[in-house]
């Protein structure tokens, strides 16, 4: 009699054993490369074509056609032949509640919008570019401006200047090198306002020949990196 019991609870775990080993999860060859490139961009931003065929070991008209769906959905966006992040990465965030640019939420947004009564705009690096994420309280001017052009550069706007001068002097370095050739104006720009970014904590801007202004800071995560940048917006008064 006990060996037939412990004959049942061996066939037993037997089977939950093979139960959970179907119920696994399987890997998925097209779902594998479409990550393998999100994750190759992450950690390389600015990534070619020719260096995502190479990391991958797949066929180019293949990475071609999975690099042109992630690009119609905004998970991947080019520039000058590099692949960077798309904004519908950051999306998921602002979906989900929990902006993860540095622990800022949308009611913290509507918050600071109420105290200053200004538009504010919360925006990430991805790649050249600043994207905006999420907004609150914009006006029609604001509203448009942001929708219409949600990647701008870094060194246009005041939340890149504020989000570039935050960053390690490494880094930041070498952005300023890249930009040298198509971008020296904006380049010269930032270094002379460089030393009073980093003096008061703030970037500025002023648009539309003098009629609105922008005033930007960096937000940190719990590392202290500077992971985005938060602007206010609004009419000069």
């Amino acid at each position: 009699m006990r060996q037939d019991v412990l004959k049942l609870a061996e066939d037993r775990e037997q089977a939950v054993s093979a139960k959970g080993a179907r119920a696994s999860p399987q890997p998925h060859r097209t779902v594998d490369r479409v990550t393998h490139i999100l994750e190759e961009v992450v950690y390389k931003p600015g990534m070619t074509f020719a260096e995502l065929v190479r990391a991958l070991g797949a066929a180019k008209s293949s990475v071609h056609g999975f690099i042109q769906g992630l690009l119609a959905n905004g998970w991947l966006y080019a520039d000058q032949g590099r692949y960077y992040l798309g904004p519908a990465v950051y999306g998921l965030t602002l979906a989900s509640g929990h902006i993860r640019a540095g622990l800022v939420t949308h009611t913290d947004l509507e918050a600071l919008h109420a105290g200053a009564g200004t538009a504010v705009f919360l925006g990430v690096q991805a790649g050249d570019h600043l994207v905006y994420i999420a907004e609150t309280g914009s006006d029609s001017i604001a509203d448009f401006e942001a929708r219409s052009n949600i990647r701008r550069p870094m060194l246009a706007t005041a939340g890149g200047k504020a989000l570039l001068a935050a960053k390690p002097p490494a880094a930041r370095e070498a952005f300023l090198r890249r930009k040298r050739t198509d971008e020296d104006d904006l380049v010269d720009a930032f270094l002379d306002e460089y030393d009073e970014i980093c003096r008061t904590g703030t970037a500025r801007n002023v648009t539309r020949r003098g009629a609105r202004f922008a005033i930007a800071v960096a937000v940190r995560n719990r590392s202290d990196e500077a992971v985005a940048a938060i602007t206010l917006v609004g009419p000069v008064t």
